[in-house]
């Protein structure tokens, strides 16, 4: 035998009760674990005793697994996680094991259906500990239960469920299987032990708690009808995985932890008596840690569903929700407490979690884990427990009321809470006086309710002296009025802002200076909800990465379910660009990256749904597929907050060919109606919204022309009939849908058209003649429009592209790649890519801060100057004009106009 294996049979039998008397009664398996190791034994314990009665089976397995498990353990061969998901797979077992001898002696011959067992806590999470009870909830089907002659579904299901419970708890000479703990299941004190599943279903979406959503994260099917359990877990789906957040859920959690904290203050001092689950620093705050931020985050992100708490850790830091470092430290502390939460209860078999008050039988739990004395195993745990609160008061923190810190006191009474707004700093305070009292009066149809006020009265005090740090007072006050108005439920807002104080003056700054995005929250206000991380602030990743967040789905989603899903999830992420922008966070050129990279992922991700979904009537074209070209803004790979997307629909392989679907189409025909599908997929409105406006102009023969046409088509167009404006527009074209091989195909034919050689002086004769077009057709929006004013951004665009089609140089989609491999050839001055820069950072900004590009009050001309890296509104302004003279300088230079 191991040493290690000997150690640790030595200190099991020495300081273990327990332990010694399941050694003396299964050598056997002692014996195999020694040999083969734990899996083998294992599996030979759950082999054994086959001829027994099913009580005294399950009881003498559990007491040899506890006893192969708690020996490994104590050698280290294991450790905690390995222990946890062996005894919970094994209560899984049992339960299969014991019901099926139920149905067996209650209706012989009948499988077990229509009755399942759904593990909640450590069972649920898959980490059951040595004494662990687990906490069943039993559902049935009366449609499906059988039942004895003379009985109905009810009586059938509780007598199932009373010798269930009598199977699985009753102690006798063998010990017991589990104690069984049913105070989970809706409604305790007055339910049945066993409820039909409609019924329990009617209460989680109507009158379920808070602390049963927070139970119900890591629940599961462990036993019985295996189609009853899983339909019941999945149509709870939406009760426990909420996409609309609930501070006030998170508040309760928080407040119930604190009273926990309050009741075991005798033992949150570490040392004897401590309570390694409850305590401060504990298990059940790691625990409680944890599920909060899947409560937070779990609705809107599948990959945060995790049961246990390991798993779930792992996962908040895979999604950057929890800091890597914290959660591993997390992870360590917690696997340190459930060891020696273990070693409590390897002595007597005893529910225990609170070290020993007595000296010595603190010493004896200390020796069985392999240390010395109680006092060296208080010192392994005084850094666990500290750093682990540490962590948990910061949650806690989180989650205080900002009205607490509030400088405003809020009277009913007209005057005297109108001297109160005149004394926190805000403008014509009578009349704001007057408005609050409307809000409070019912004016606005979300204050009606008593909740809707609550959260209101509770968060205002705070946002009103937040308002009146506002830099444009009247505008946000009216832009916030407008919200209440609009939005159709106030509750979670408000708890959102009390929860997270920080976000009321992002909101604030979101009136005052944004009004596409103070619109887009008058529709959603759950868009703060994606603000409450910090890597809300953060650029948007790779379009793969965009991609692969676009793609979440649930379980049974179908076609308009995705789409709505991913208009939800481009909302929040255009949303959250727009207030980095407002907030100063990124170059507003580095936003505009963002906003493109999010266009294209949408544009993959809604074009493969709307595939997937035209393949299932229609079937493939053998050797052809899709692909989209992108020019414009978005082949440039520069969106601004209102850009549309200027795409060309193309597809390879042969005119002609026919789809092999139940409905055959001609590949002409078949293409242009996906085309139509996948415009539809990113324009029409529907009830989460639209996304992009469309614009197909720039096809071949422009709106006269097939919506989707061949490559060889669009060869041959470019070629022989194209306009040189389109050969210029063709500059800044980018694949952005289609296999690699399509891409490659179609950017070698839009290579050859671009090095085609052709007369200089005909190609500036276009530029001009669509210049003069523009100018005449398209006047400037305002004072402010930097891209159509003469010197402007489209002058630019002209510039460069007539010299790419001249010079047959630079050709890459991105104008500022473009205008630094034209400087670097030396046929532009470096000022023209200064001056783009400039002006897009302009564009940029006033799209959302000025969308009419008429002059901006002074508040929002600070914030506009400091985004373009500007100390002053005026330098600003100077600076723009000095970069339009460069640009009408060049232009004049190169179309020779001067």
């Amino acid at each position: 035998m191991p040493d290690a294996y000997s150690d640790a049979i030595s200190r099991a039998c020495t300081h273990s009760p327990f332990l010694a008397l399941a050694i003396e009664r299964h050598p056997e398996p002692l014996a195999v674990l020694r040999d083969q190791g734990v899996d083998a034994a294992i599996a030979d314990i759950m082999a054994a005793y086959a001829d027994a009665p099913v009580s005294e089976a399950l009881r003498r397995r559990k007491n040899a697994l506890a006893m192969v498990l708690a020996v490994a353990d104590l050698a280290g061969v294991i450790g905690v996680d390995k222990v946890t998901h062996c005894l919970s797979d094994f209560a899984d077992a049992a339960l299969d094991c014991a019901l099926g001898d139920v149905f067996a002696r209650r209706t012989p011959g009948e499988p077990v259906r229509g009755f399942a067992v759904i593990a909640l806590g450590k069972h649920g999470g898959q980490e059951l500990n040595y004494s662990s009870d687990i906490d069943p909830i039993f559902i049935y089907d009366p449609e499906t239960l059988p039942v004895r002659a003379r009985e109905d579904a009810a009586d059938a299901a509780q007598r199932i469920a009373r010798q269930l419970i009598d199977l699985m708890s009753a102690r006798d000479g063998h010990g017991y299987v589990f104690r069984m703990d049913l105070r989970l299941r809706p409604a305790a004190e007055v339910t049945p032990l066993a409820i039909p599943v409609d019924a329990a279903l009617s209460h989680y979406e109507s009158q379920a708690l808070t602390w049963e959503q927070a139970a119900f994260i890591r629940s599961r099917a462990a036993a019985g009808d295996r189609v009853l359990g899983p339909y019941f877990m999945e149509a709870l789906r939406p009760f426990i995985w909420r996409r609309s957040l609930d501070f006030g859920t998170i508040d309760e959690i928080a407040a119930l932890t604190r009273q926990i904290r309050d009741h075991y203050s005798k033992g949150q001092l570490l040392g004897p008596g401590f309570d390694l689950k409850r305590g401060r620093g504990g298990i059940r705050e790691v625990e409680f840690f944890t599920q909060a931020h899947q409560l937070i985050h779990g609705g809107r992100n599948p990959a945060l569903r995790a049961r246990s708490t390991l798993d779930a850790l792992a996962a908040l830091a895979g999604q950057g929700i929890v800091p890597e470092d914290e959660a591993m430290m997390l992870s360590a502390h917690y696997r340190t407490l459930r060891t020696f939460e273990h070693r409590l209860q390897m002595v007597d078999d005893q529910q225990t979690h609170s070290l020993p008050q007595d000296p010595a039988a603190l010493d004896n739990v200390a020796r069985l884990h392999g240390l010395a004395d109680g006092a060296a195993m208080i010192t392994a745990l005084e850094g666990v427990t500290g750093e682990v609160a540490g962590v948990y008061d910061g949650l806690i923190a989180s989650q205080r009321s900002s009205s607490d810190d509030a400088a405003i006191t809020l009277s009913n009474d007209p005057e005297l809470l109108a001297d109160a707004l005149a004394a926190a700093g805000l403008e014509a305070p009578e009349a704001l006086a007057a408005r609050v009292q409307g809000w409070r009066g019912g004016a606005v149809r979300a204050l009606r309710s008593a909740a809707g006020r609550k959260a209101f009265e509770a968060v205002l005090p705070a946002l009103l002296a937040a308002f009146a740090d506002a830099p444009d007072q009247p505008a946000a006050l009216n832009r916030f009025d407008d919200l209440l108005r609009q939005l159709p439920s106030t509750v979670n807002v408000f708890r959102l802002l009390q929860a997270r104080p920080a976000l009321m003056q992002t909101m604030v700054d979101i009136l005052s200076h944004a009004p596409p995005l103070a619109e887009s929250l008058a529709r959603r206000g759950d868009l703060l909800d994606g603000l409450i991380d910090a890597s809300a602030y953060d650029l948007v990743g790779s379009v793969e990465d965009i991609v692969q967040r676009l793609s979440r789905e649930e379980p049974g989603d179908d076609y308009q379910q995705r789409l709505d899903a991913v208009r939800v999830r481009v909302g929040e992420m255009r949303f959250a660009l727009g207030v980095q922008l407002i907030e100063g966070r990124h170059d507003p050129v580095a936003i505009a990256g963002g906003y493109a990279r999010v266009a294209e992922a949408a544009i993959i991700r809604l074009a493969n749904c709307a595939v997937d979904e035209f393949t299932q009537v229609h079937g493939t074209i053998d050797g052809s597929e899709p692909v989209i070209l992108a020019l414009g803004r978005l082949g440039g790979g520069a969106l601004t907050h209102a850009s549309d997307l200027d795409l060309i629909f193309l597809f390879s392989g042969e005119i002609g060919a026919e789809s092999d679907g139940r409905r055959p189409l001609g590949s002409t025909q078949y293409y242009n109606r996906l085309a139509q599908r996948i415009i539809a997929a990113l324009s029409v409105p529907t009830a989460a919204g639209a996304l992009y406006e469309v614009d197909t102009r720039l096809r071949p023969n422009g709106a006269q022309g097939l919506l989707a046409v061949s490559f060889a088509s669009f060869a041959e167009y470019q070629r022989g009939q194209a306009w040189t404006w389109e050969h210029m527009a063709l500059c800044r074209a980018r694949v952005v849908f289609g296999s690699p091989e399509a891409r490659a195909r179609l950017e070698g034919i839009i290579g050859d058209v671009l090095q085609h050689p052709r007369d200089a002086g005909e190609i500036a004769a276009a530029a001009l003649k669509m210049r003069t077009d523009i100018a005449s057709h398209k006047r400037p929006l305002g004072p402010l429009d930097v891209k159509l004013l003469p010197g402007g951004l489209v002058e630019i665009e002209f510039i460069v592209h007539t010299l790419q089609l001249q010079h047959r140089t630079a050709f890459h989609p991105d104008l500022r790649e473009a205008l630094a491999a034209l400087t670097a050839a030396g046929l532009v001055d470096a000022s023209l890519g200064a001056a783009h820069d400039l002006m897009t950072r302009l564009l940029v900004t006033l799209r959302l801060v000025a969308p009419d590009c008429a002059e901006p009050p002074p508040a929002s001309q600070v914030l506009i100057a400091r985004a373009c890296g500007c100390q002053t509104w005026d330098g600003l302004m100077a600076d723009v004009e000095i970069a339009r003279a460069g640009v009408q300088q060049a232009w004049q230079k190169l179309f020779a106009t001067g």
